[in-house]
């Protein structure tokens, strides 16, 4: 295959698997060879084994990491601190891209950045929705009220004032506290119930700071 065929058959795709190459009459050892020696030369990269994305200037959209870390897990969506920052209630800046994942947790640095996965038990693999990124790209993302309770359960001491404190969280109005107290529940931990009082005390203080400004 010619590398001129790889550009025809990706297309648009900000992302592509390498089963993609292998219809019809494809020789899959050929292809196999082929794609080490365009992700050496730095024509592509390889993200995990079997998913790549062209690299600049042969890509035409540009992969937004949350929707390569779908591609990266599959029964996963971003969360924590990610989709924190996504949805402003931290401020921008995260070093990785966060994910939760029933399956083994794990982390990959890539060309592209760096991509973490965190286990969760099946039954709590919920709150989360089909969010539009850009350049029609789409991912599974935490709601803010799951990602936020995410975090806090995967991390030790994390119900503290000190740590929600670290967290510099901001923006609370946009948090539905009810809907948070409902996933709190369904995660059945008592640092979750602490955490969400703690939680609700600092939105009360946002709103009361906004009213007196």
């Amino acid at each position: 295959m010619k590398f001129e065929q790889l550009l025809e058959i990706v297309g648009d795709e900000a992302i592509f698997e390498s089963s993609l190459l292998f219809a019809g009459k494809a020789d899959p050892a050929g292809i196999q060879v082929q794609l080490i020696r365009w992700t050496r030369s730095g024509k592509i990269y390889q993200l995990r084994r079997g998913l790549y994305t062209l690299s600049p200037p042969y890509q035409k959209i540009k992969p937004h990491p949350f929707a390569i870390a779908n591609h990266m897990s599959r029964a996963s969506y971003v969360s924590c601190q990610s989709a924190l920052a996504f949805y402003g209630l931290i401020p921008e800046y995260v070093l990785a891209t966060t994910s939760v994942t029933t399956l083994r947790p794990g982390r990959w640095e890539t060309p592209l950045g760096i991509f973490e996965f965190h286990h969760l038990k099946p039954g709590l693999l919920r709150g989360y929705r089909m969010t539009d990124l850009s350049n029609s790209q789409m991912a599974f993302v935490a709601t803010p009220e799951k990602a936020l309770l995410d975090l806090i359960y995967l991390q030790d001491r994390s119900d503290s004032a000190a740590y929600l404190g670290e967290l510099r969280l901001q923006n609370l109005e946009s948090l539905d506290l009810d809907k948070l107290r409902n996933y709190a529940e369904v995660f059945n931990s008592p640092k979750l119930q602490r955490a969400v009082k703690t939680i609700a005390s600092l939105a009360e203080a946002e709103t009361m700071e906004f009213e007196i400004l």
